[in-house]
């Protein structure tokens, strides 16, 4: 027996936290997971996870009512005559509007195998996650939340560490010494007042080296970079709180509600107020 996940705007991730069991992207070959391993699905390709390959599936969205990403923590039990298995499932939601160009650069299933990776942080993660999906305090949600995209970022620490050949593209700009932190300060600090010239003072390097080498990496200038990060803050911002949208403004680095309506609209395809309705505040995290 087995649940199929089925693929869509979601990034997915599945820690097996007790027994074997198999994982077959849709179209591809098994693979064997044993206890303590991670699996990622960035750019929501669609999988099963079955006792053996070949066994029977029923879609996830029917046995927890919705897709992984906007349902709240539930416990889901799948009876079978085969040894017990164990499986904290979660996802991302991903904005159908808004590509990040890290996802292209990554396979479609990104395995961290139990007990191998060299990054510390992600068994750390794993276990916090368990552990908050237990609780029924008022703040959970927002803590898992949190979590789910702590663990997103360990997980592509440890298969970077573990990747074997030489990194291109995006993979290669996030070694790099100079983008990579420029990025990091962007991702940690999106509300802060950026502009090229201090991100090339924040990461030691002259203006015009800087941002010739960021656009060279990252196929992309590094203000369009920032806004474009900005707005993917913002849109999770807009599907998960009920804060004001000069609020939400605010904590992506625009001090007008104006300008930031403007700059969403045009990266997103929508105003705020329109994207919010749509969408409505739910939940981006739901492990299962």
């Amino acid at each position: 027996m087995g649940i199929h996940v089925a693929g869509g705007h979601v990034t997915s991730f599945h820690v097996v936290t007790a027994g074997v069991c198999w994982l077959v992207p849709d179209g591809g070959d098994p693979i064997q997971l044993t206890r303590g391993d991670v699996v990622l699905a960035p750019s929501g390709a669609g999988h099963a996870l079955v006792d053996t390959p070949g066994s029977p599936v029923r879609p996830l969205t029917e046995l927890i009512g919705g897709p992984l990403g906007e349902m709240p923590p539930t416990d889901l039990v799948i009876e079978g005559p085969g040894p017990v298995t164990g499986l904290l499932c979660g996802g991302y939601l991903l904005d159908p509007g808004l590509s990040h160009p890290l996802t292209a650069a990554l396979p479609s299933v990104v395995r961290i195998a139990g007990g191998h990776s060299r990054v510390a942080g992600l068994t750390a993660a794993v276990q916090l996650l368990s552990d908050e999906v237990d609780r029924v305090d008022p703040g959970a949600p927002a803590v898992i939340s949190s979590l789910v995209e702590l663990l997103f970022v360990y997980v592509l620490r440890a298969w970077l560490a573990e990747s074997s050949g030489p990194a291109t593209g995006w993979i290669r700009a996030l070694y790099d010494p100079v983008v990579g932190k420029a990025l990091t300060l962007v991702h940690k600090e999106p509300g802060r007042p950026w502009t090229v010239a201090s991100l090339a003072r924040a990461v030691d390097c002259p203006r015009a080296t800087f941002s010739r080498r960021f656009t060279a990496l990252t196929g992309q200038s590094p203000m369009a970079y920032v806004t474009l990060w900005r707005m993917t803050v913002a849109s999770r911002l807009l599907r998960t709180d009920v804060q004001p949208l000069r609020e939400v403004a605010r904590r992506v680095g625009y001090d007008s509600e104006f300008a930031f309506a403007r700059a969403f609209k045009r990266t997103v395809g929508q105003s705020p107020g329109r994207y919010r309705t749509a969408t409505g505040p739910q939940w981006t995290s739901a492990p299962a």
